[in-house]
């Protein structure tokens, strides 16, 4: 992700507005450049909140308020366009919730609005979530004639009865139906989402439905392990999981099963054919910036000279929709002590990690900063002794949080 090399010298940089007039601002003396940035959309209602679901997520009632929602939204890209600094966006991703629960025409309005107001990348990458059970082939091809050219599809599990003990509400037929539906629509890229250490689950249980999966010909996979978080009816009521050593074992045994279907694993959860990385959550783990607009949206944004900050919008929907509610919820600058811990628990994620040179450019921080840490993670076996990247060891990757640890303030 535009790796490029810091260094001590500043520079002048000269770069477009938003509003078209240029903006010249000093880089940091360490290197710092503004990352790339993409857009975050969230879209929060769902068909019904699924049991294990800690997203910011509400059953939707007989008529969803497509109309007054985009207007929200586009009002509070409005008030955060003061953050682009002249970038043209890379990537969108509508997450939620269910975001095809919306019309054609209320995505192909804000798409519009959105270009509007910042540039797109001529190669950006537009992702949208959907559930199988809220695929129409109509629909979807309307979707990829707006120039959305990547879906999301969370199918969980083909198995009937792990589908219902998830609380799904599509069956096994459905989930294989809508990845053909998807590639009818002219969908080439999509993402199937697909957990494993689901309740009962055996080891030949997760493999089947890696195989099924794989079967569909995606061209990245998501899997991921089933977890109880906080605020869940299963937090409240825990379903009986499968015990750590089954849990390695399907963990071992499905990285296999794709890497020997061509599925790379490049970070903690994610596996894709060669060059299908997403670029989205890419720019995520590298410490890129984003804007976040919707119900519950988080952002990250760099300013040019170097100051970081993360903030947060209202997060109920009625309140996202009433103007004098809809707008930050929080914000806070991050400080240079937690840079660090900050940069790195999104590298690390990655399974290549990233060029060391890229703390710099990322944080404005010298590479020096991190001496200490390193050299600790290194005798542990927690860090690859690379000068020239930042990659957790095998070890490391296992036991991440040890790892981050060294990094805290």
């Amino acid at each position: 992700m535009n790796e490029q090399p810091a260094g001590g010298v500043q520079t002048l940089r000269i770069v477009p507005s938003a509003d078209g007039r240029e903006d010249r601002s000093d880089a940091r003396p360490n290197g710092f450049q503004l990352p790339p940035l993409s857009l975050y959309i969230h879209i929060p209602w769902c068909v019904r909140k699924c049991p294990y679901c800690d997203f910011n997520s509400h059953a939707a009632g007989p008529e969803l308020p497509e109309a007054a929602y985009v207007d929200a939204l586009l009002a509070d890209l409005d008030a955060d366009l003061g953050h682009v600094h002249g970038r043209e966006l890379t990537s969108i991703f509508f997450g939620g919730g269910t975001p095809s629960l919306f019309s054609a025409d209320a995505l192909g309005r804000l798409l519009a609005g959105v270009e509007q107001r910042i540039r797109f990348a001529g190669d950006i990458e537009i992702t949208l979530e959907a559930n199988p059970g809220t695929f129409e082939q109509a629909k979807f091809s309307a979707y990829r004639a707006l120039g959305i050219n990547r879906l999301s599809i969370g199918i969980q599990s083909f198995q009937e009865s792990q589908l219902k003990a998830l609380g799904r509400i599509h069956d096994g037929a459905e989930a294989i139906r809508a990845a053909d539906m998807a590639r009818a629509a002219g969908f080439d890229n999509f993402n199937l989402d697909l957990m494993h250490g689901l309740p009962g689950q055996t080891v030949e249980d997760a493999l089947a439905d890696l195989r099924t999966a794989i079967a569909q010909a995606p061209t990245h996979l998501s899997w991921y392990q089933l977890t109880l978080e906080p605020n869940t009816v299963f937090w409240s009521q825990p379903p009986l999981l499968p015990e750590d050593d089954i849990l390695w074992d399907i963990q071992e045994a499905g990285q296999a099963l794709l890497a020997e279907h061509g599925y790379a694993q490049y970070e903690v959860s994610a596996y894709a054919r060669e060059g299908r990385q997403a670029r989205h959550n890419l720019n995520y783990w590298s410490f890129g910036d984003f804007l976040g607009i919707g119900a519950g949206a988080h952002a990250k944004l760099s300013s040019p000279d170097g100051h970081i900050q993360r903030s947060w919008k209202t997060r109920l929907p009625k309140d996202y929709l009433d103007p004098a509610k809809r707008f930050q919820a929080g914000e806070r600058q991050l400080g240079a002590d937690e840079l660090p811990f900050e940069f790195l628990m999104n590298i690390l994620r990655l399974s290549q990690g990233a060029p060391a040179a890229l703390f710099a450019e990322r944080t404005g921080l010298p590479l020096a900063s991190l001496d200490a840490a390193r050299r600790e993670g290194e005798a542990r076996g927690l860090l690859l002794a690379d000068p020239e990247r930042l990659v957790a060891s095998a070890k490391g990757q296992l036991f991440l949080n040890d790892l981050l640890q060294l990094f805290l303030p």
